[in-house]
């Protein structure tokens, strides 16, 4: 019985940010349970690569360049789609660039930009997937946030985090007006996740990596596949009665007050006292 819960096999996803991190593991964990999966990203070589995993493990895959800050681009993506499988069942909603810049720096182009990146782009995912869904009369959808969508982390994250904000406010509002119709929508908000990105900035700022550990109690940084679970479960018949809901995925960070102390610190603390002793 638990095994039918999580089976995927004949449901078909669609997977933004699929040739890496979280893009990536999403669409490895939902075919390993069986689903078809639409492949989305920039990145022709790496969403090749993730396809040639998927297909390794018999399953039907498509791959696509959309530019998905662009709805001219979903919509035509979603044709394919429409082409290729006759269904969409899942919408793993995460591709997106975001802008560092200080407030009083940032200009407004800029701001439209990421805007519209992590917007407007994700609400066309949303509305296009959704569309279908409707028509079936079942569906689910799982957008990436970030603890940025309702915390405030600074060091020039300004635009990045208006954006997210809207995602998590977006995500309550197709819930409340799909969910009677069978479509389910939820939001992860991870903390920091390694990647390319993540990495190059923290070899720039050695501090950084120090910084945000200090705030997650788990003691390590994200990463990529610890987002295969919850995939999974969103996609599943497991979640049946799960939407509208914003699921943190960050080691405990937003459990903890700002001025709390992780247990892995304390025990730094500790072991440093002892030595000294």
């Amino acid at each position: 019985m638990t095994a039918n819960l999580f089976d995927l096999a004949g449901k078909v996803a669609v997977v933004s940010g699929a040739a890496q991190g979280m893009g990536q593991a999403t669409a490895l964990a939902l075919a390993q349970c069986g689903a078809d999966v639409a492949l989305v990203d920039r990145n022709a070589s790496g969403a090749e690569a993730t396809a040639d995993q998927l297909r390794s493990l018999g399953r039907k895959t498509l791959v696509s360049g959309a530019d998905v800050s662009d709805p001219a681009a979903v919509a035509e993506l979603f044709r394919r789609v429409d082409s290729e499988f006759g269904r969409v069942d899942f919408l793993g909603n995460i591709a997106g660039d975001g802008h560092l810049a200080r407030p009083e720096d940032l200009t407004i182009e800029d701001l439209h930009r990421v805007l519209q990146n992590l917007v407007v782009g994700r609400f066309a995912m949303c509305q296009e997937a959704g569309r279908r869904m409707l028509a079936q009369g079942r569906g689910s959808i799982m957008n990436i946030g970030s603890l940025a969508s309702s915390t405030a982390l600074g060091r020039g994250h300004i635009a990045y985090s208006m954006a997210m904000g809207a995602v998590i406010q977006m995500t309550r509002e197709l819930s409340t007006e799909w969910s009677h119709r069978g479509v389910r929508v939820n939001c992860v908000t991870p903390a920091q996740v390694l990647n390319p990105s993540l990495q190059a900035r923290m070899q720039a700022d050695p501090a950084l990596e120090g910084r945000f550990l200090h705030g997650i109690p788990a003691g390590r940084l994200g990463r990529p596949r610890d987002i295969m679970g919850l995939a999974v479960l969103l996609a599943s018949d497991a979640s049946e009665w799960i939407t509208g809901a914003i699921i943190p995925m960050d080691g405990g960070n937003l459990a903890m007050n700002a001025g709390g102390t992780p247990g892995h610190e304390l025990h730094l603390v500790q072991s440093f006292r002892a030595e000294e002793k």
